[in-house]
Order: C-alpha cells, then structure tokens, then sequence
C-alpha cells in the first residue's frame, strides 16, 4: 500500500459493511454512521461479513480512492465492537492488512538490556 502523509489518522469502522458499496457509498457511510469527513485525508477501513475481504476509503487531495484486499487464507482481525471507530496506527494498520493481530503484536526476537 502507498504511504499515507505523516499525521494522517486510520479509523476501522466497526462491525460489518456491505462490500459491494464503492466509492459513493463507503463515502456516504463514512459521513451517516462514523459521522466523519470523507474528504479529509484520514483513512477509513471497512471488512465484509465474512472476514475475509477488506477496503479502504482515503481522499489523497486529488480524488478519493479505494483499496481492496482479499485474504485467501484466514480472516482480517476485526474489532468486537458493532458500531463505532477504531483508531490505528500506520504500523498496525500494516499488520491488519497482513493477516496479522493488530491488538496483541508478540516481539518474536528478545530485547537485549545495554
């Protein structure tokens, strides 16, 4: 995925979305139900009902766009929550997008004391 700019805010929205929605209607879903501003360079991620499939809303000042990603194995780790935002950082945004836990990251090698 593309670097958002420094300072730019990552929010999932809670719960499930209709993927089948595009440009529009995740535009209009960020500004009724996460009461947010579309256009304002902030990231918006929406999952799907199985799991498996996630999308991206994001204004990058030319024009909105819209990402995708479908994981083959296993499922995008989604809050419990069924309404609501959740703000990420650009890293656990990263390991969201790669499958990978977001809410617990275990440090695989140990930290050495000085």
């Amino acid at each position: 995925m593309i670097a958002p700019p420094s300072g730019t805010r990552i929010w999932i929205a809670a719960g499930v979305t209709d993927l089948r929605r595009g440009f529009d209607g995740l535009a209009a879903l960020v500004q009724t139900q996460l009461q947010a501003e579309p256009f304002s360079g902030h990231i918006f991620a929406f999952r799907g009902r199985r799991g498996d499939r996630i999308k991206l809303l994001w204004w990058d000042g030319d024009g909105l766009c819209l990402f995708a990603k479908r994981l083959e194995r296993g499922r995008f780790v989604w809050p419990q929550a069924t309404g609501g935002t959740v703000s990420l950082t650009p890293a656990q945004l990263s390991m969201l997008l790669e499958g990978i836990d977001w809410r617990r990251p275990i440090r695989t090698a140990p930290v050495h004391a000085a």
